[in-house]
């Protein structure tokens, strides 16, 4: 009787992987998956949208100082996201300092939602 159990648990373990192998294919099927977007993807980049997402504005030194990354890597990344329209960039002084403060646009806050979309459908798929 323990055999007959062991093996029912063994079939349902192949049963639930080949449904996750299923949901899995399903996903990168889907037309959708072929649009995923490369420029949102890239850690600084989804960390910089990400940031915007949840700040109305934030500056280059809060955005360096949340994402732990040097200017020169943040001013890279921030190029690339103002290039794509996903972000505006808004330069001034603030005495003799100058302030560079960054907002998210509307493009960038729906490539952010398909880009979280993506992600929660590739859960959904990998999940039991």
């Amino acid at each position: 009787m323990a055999r007959d159990s062991a093996a029912e648990q063994g079939q349902s373990a192949r049963a639930q992987q080949q449904n996750r192998l299923e949901g899995i294919a399903g996903y990168l099927s889907d037309p959708r998956a072929r649009d995923f977007d490369r420029l949102v993807y890239e850690r600084v980049r989804l960390g910089i949208l990400s940031a915007l997402a949840v700040n109305a504005s934030l500056t280059f030194t809060d955005l360096r100082d949340l994402l732990k990354t040097s200017d020169g890597n943040l001013s890279v990344h921030a190029r690339k996201l103002e290039e794509a329209s996903y972000i505006s960039c808004t330069k001034s002084f603030k005495g003799r300092v100058p302030r560079t403060e960054y907002r998210l646009s509307d493009a960038g806050r729906r490539a952010l939602e398909r880009y979280l979309d993506h992600m929660e459908a590739l859960i959904q798929a990998t999940r039991p």
